[in-house]
């Protein structure tokens, strides 16, 4: 009778076993997914192991990064300072040797076994409770041993030790998992922490004062204004026709000052409607609004210990100046749909085409706004203004584009006369895309009249513009290294040529960064028109 129970018993306690394995497979993976902490996820799925199988003490411990060291990473049932004492070299104790075999070692009763070291001391301080069994499993990584899962439990006949061991080895498995999932997001964090180091030191470099392309007399005292208050915290406007590089001189400020190392954030507020400015600029929480799935940082946020470069304030809408205007005055906020208070340390430097002033007078701007805002005022010439830097400009975009495009295009007599007579009503803006269009459209190595834009053009109602197909048949003009005098702009040119070389000492490459070119380009100008050194 006895004998026909049992055999239902077995069947009865095996599914009951089965089942609760299952279960605790189920819950592992549901811990192991809740975050990338492998201290954390690993000293819960311990405390799993023991809840619902039964298994007392337990360690994860881990080879230390450069080293034959093992540590542990996660235990339950096990003091600080147990965890502490726990570390072994690879080959040295149980855990050792499983590292280095990469086979699971089962110890029947630990007390009978010399190769257990009990090191952490954790087995001693607990009362007799029966006969101790250590299993312990490698946890590995692409076939690499990096840590090993152990655990103890009482000993007992009736359960033998493969089942126990078998089911350690799939968590083991799903503990790598964790692992190499952790490193890959270590890498990549890595790899985007150097990635953004990168281009801060390639933003810094292209905001440096000697990259930026300036001789005139009129962008000197500019760059003098910046260089004065970007070692302020004051609040800057800039002034000045659109195209006329305010998003430059802006960063400019930023990157020159003691926020360099803070983020630089953009927004133009032209750019967007008043109903989505609001959530632009100060955030939105989750559920805000439909479409609000989650909570979003506003640009004010973004920028915090760094600078908020407001484009185009000018066209902020008058309702929403109000709530601008109280940010600036308290720099505290709430996001769209908050309630929490956010307090940020932000530097505001603001730019705009328009006239200001009379916005005010016309009560399209705020005037409490305009005096927050127009506290230090940079004004940027227009392009016409400073015609001393288009050859530079000129020089700099050409050896741009023709990099970005694998050309070697250079810009004929009738083209540079023409580019230097325009008036450049879209400034530094429509300079580049001009010469991105000529480089572009030439057919040969040398840019012709009928390769500028349209626009360009009929700025002359004299040139005569010949359809593409056509181009080729127009003869080239002369060059001032043939023989012919100099026009007046190739003088002028040549002039700004020579004062370069004087101020840098005659160093060309010196030279050539100061006028925005690079040294092979500077290099042919002085063979162009027969610069000779001092002498």
């Amino acid at each position: 009778m006895t004998a026909e129970r049992t055999g239902p018993e077995r069947s009865s306690r095996d599914l009951e076993q089965q089942i609760l394995e299952l279960t605790t497979l189920y819950e592992i993976s549901k811990v192991l997914t809740e975050s990338l902490d492998l201290e954390v996820t690993s000293t819960k799925v311990l405390r799993l192991l023991s809840q619902l199988l039964g298994m007392q003490r337990g360690t994860f411990m881990m080879r230390d990064p450069g080293s034959s060291r093992l540590s542990i990473v996660a235990a339950h049932g096990m003091t600080r300072e147990e965890i502490t004492r726990g570390k072994y070299k690879v080959g040295e104790g149980i855990v050792g040797r499983v590292v280095s075999t990469g086979s699971p070692i089962v110890v029947p009763s630990i007390g009978s076994e010399p190769l257990f070291l009990d090191r952490t001391g954790s087995r001693s301080r607990l009362p007799d409770r029966g006969i101790i069994s250590f299993l312990c499993v490698p946890v590995k990584v692409g076939g690499e041993v990096v840590g090993v899962l152990s655990v103890d439990r009482l000993f007992e006949d009736r359960i033998p030790f493969d089942r126990d061991l078998r089911f350690l080895t799939i968590v083991a498995g799903s503990i790598a998992q964790a692992v190499r999932i952790n490193e890959i997001v270590r890498d990549e964090k890595q790899r985007l922490l150097d990635e953004n180091l990168r281009l801060k030191s390639e933003l810094k470099g292209r905001y440096r004062f000697e990259n930026i392309i300036g001789v005139s007399d009129r962008m000197q005292t500019v760059f003098g204004q910046v260089d004065r208050v970007s070692k302020s915290s004051a609040t800057v406007m800039l002034r000045g026709e659109s195209g006329t590089g305010k998003e430059m001189i802006a960063g400019l400020v930023h990157y020159n000052s003691p926020r360099s190392q803070g983020p630089f954030v953009k927004l133009n507020c032209a750019a967007l409607p008043e109903t989505l400015l609001d959530s632009e600029l100060f955030g939105h929480a989750k559920g805000a609004f439909t479409g609000a799935v989650g909570e979003k940082r506003g640009r004010f946020e973004m920028a915090h210990n760094g600078t908020l470069f407001l484009d185009e304030v000018g066209d902020l809408p008058v309702s929403f100046q109000v709530k601008l205007l109280r940010v600036l005055q308290e720099r505290q906020f709430e996001r769209v749909g908050g309630t929490e208070t956010i307090s940020v340390d932000v530097r505001l430097v603001t730019a705009t085409n328009r006239n200001l002033e009379e916005a005010v007078r016309a009560g399209t701007f705020r005037e409490d706004l305009y005096y927050r805002l127009n506290v230090i005022p940079i004004f940027l010439p227009s392009l016409r203004e400073r015609p001393e830097d288009i050859p530079p400009l000129i020089e700099h975009f050409l050896a741009r584009f023709n990099r970005e495009n694998g050309k070697e295009v250079r810009i004929s007599r009738d083209v540079y006369e023409t580019l230097l007579r325009y008036s450049w009503p879209g400034n530094i803006r429509e300079l580049q895309h001009a010469i991105e269009h000529a480089v572009v459209m030439a057919a040969g190595s040398e840019a012709r009249e009928t390769d500028l834009p349209l626009s360009v053009l009929n700025g002359f109602p004299g040139v005569a513009v010949v359809p593409a197909g056509n181009a080729s048949d127009r003869a080239p003009g002369p060059s001032p290294g043939n023989g012919p005098p100099l026009s007046t702009i190739e003088r002028s040119e040549k002039n700004f040529i020579v004062d370069a070389l004087e101020k840098c000492g005659w160093v060309q490459s010196k030279a050539a960064q100061t006028l925005g070119i690079t040294p092979r380009q500077i290099g042919y100008k002085i063979r162009k028109y027969r610069i000779d050194g001092p002498r």
